[in-house]
């Protein structure tokens, strides 16, 4: 069960993003019928999808680093598509910085795994749904023999992290996913018309992987 700040915090998202999409709506109908000339798409509204939702990630209860390098990147391509700073000089900052990241990775990799526990396994426990940050280890969450609702929400952000999910073969699964040099693995797994139970997983991989099987 989501505890009850994420509760909290999701509701104003849905409420903030829902306030925007009805703004955007009117805007866009006011323009049409001439009202108003209001120019939406400005240079680099795309990365508003990446700024938002980092930007709310920041408030929940996980592990910030995924969002917080998300906010830096979706800023980054804001200002650049404003004008604002130098692509070429950008650039010669990010190489560095993601061969840094690789090489802590690498060096640091043991003393992750120590420290954090890996496996999440329900054996015949009811599993509501849950927010995962995997950064820099791995992790295995095996729900093969979890009871589960009609509907279950599962979110999960990857940051140089893997994370190995089993199911059970009576659910069907809908991915929504963003991903940055990485992605998520079905496996050749497939939805069946006759599984009455769904679970929704919310994906963001950076430099990593969700495989399920």
């Amino acid at each position: 069960m989501m505890k009850i700040e994420e509760k909290f915090m999701k509701k104003i998202e849905n409420t903030v993003i829902g306030f925007i999409l009805i703004i955007i709506g009117v805007i866009i109908g006011l323009n049409a019928f001439h009202i108003t000339n209001i120019d939406l798409f400005f240079d680099g509204w795309w990365t508003l999808f990446i700024i938002v939702p980092c930007f709310f990630g920041l408030f929940k209860d996980q592990d910030k680093t995924g969002n917080i390098i998300g906010l830096i990147v979706g800023i980054y391509l804001l200002l650049y598509c404003q004008g604002l700073i130098n692509f070429q000089f950008a650039w010669k900052l990010v190489v560095p910085v993601i061969f840094v990241l690789i090489g802590l990775k690498m060096i640091f990799k043991d003393t992750f795994n120590k420290k954090k526990s890996h496996q999440n396994i329900y054996d015949n426990q009811l599993y509501t749904g849950g927010n995962y940050d995997v950064t820099f280890n791995g992790l295995i969450l095996d729900l093969s023999k979890a009871y589960l609702n009609e509907e279950t929400n599962i979110t999960i952000s990857t940051l140089f992290g893997g994370v190995d999910l089993y199911l059970p073969d009576d659910v069907n699964i809908q991915i929504q996913s963003s991903n940055f040099l990485g992605g998520v693995d079905l496996h050749k797994r497939e939805n069946k018309i006759e599984n009455t139970k769904v679970i929704y997983l919310n994906a963001r991989c950076i430099f990593g992987g969700i495989n399920i099987k």
